[in-house]
């Protein structure tokens, strides 16, 4: 934690933070991306709201408290960002936010930066149809291998709330899967 703190004073400091951002982008942009495009599933749309997120970060670092990790603060602005995005282009379109996901999931057989197979696209369709809440939280635990304690930092949620979650979307997931 320490090394985190000096690592925030490098990113305030005008002398440093241009090679400290750096950094921040080494350390952070592929984990924040896999997350981002886990919610949005789009490339281009991922990328667009990743460079929302990093313009985000690095204008809102000076109000950074410090009552949680970095990491966690970042994901939470993505994640933010990502829902945002999501809503934005709903209500541009004039449909729903499910409507927005359904047509991203449509988009995902023929993306090009989607490698997945069959059963992983089933398995995103089955995701998809969670409440958002559910599809993060098996995202943030079963994709991105996330503790559930950094999930709590991330969503502002409790960890038996979140184990809750875990375990329906789970389910959901396993009887979509069996039945589809």
């Amino acid at each position: 934690m320490q090394d985190e703190k000096i690592f925030i004073i490098e990113l305030l400091n005008p002398k440093t933070q241009n090679e400290a951002f750096k950094k921040l982008l080494q350390l952070y942009q592929k984990p924040l991306y896999n997350h981002i495009r886990g919610i949005v599933l789009d490339h281009e749309d991922a990328n667009d709201v990743l460079q929302n997120t990093f313009i985000k970060v690095h204008s809102h670092l000076k109000t950074f408290k410090g009552d949680s990790k970095l990491f966690s603060w970042m994901y939470r602005i993505a994640t933010n960002e990502s829902i945002t995005f999501l809503q934005q282009r709903a209500k541009k379109q004039g449909i729903s936010n499910e409507e927005v996901k359904e047509k991203a999931l449509n988009k995902l057989e023929s993306d090009v930066y989607f490698d997945g197979d069959e059963i992983q696209l089933k398995l995103q369709k089955a995701i998809a149809l969670l409440p958002e809440k559910q599809q993060l939280v098996f995202k943030m635990k079963y994709f991105e291998e996330l503790k559930y304690e950094e999930i709590s930092e991330i969503l502002g949620t409790s960890v038996g709330a979140l184990k809750a979650s875990y375990h329906i979307a789970v389910k959901k997931i396993e009887d979509f899967l069996k039945t589809n």
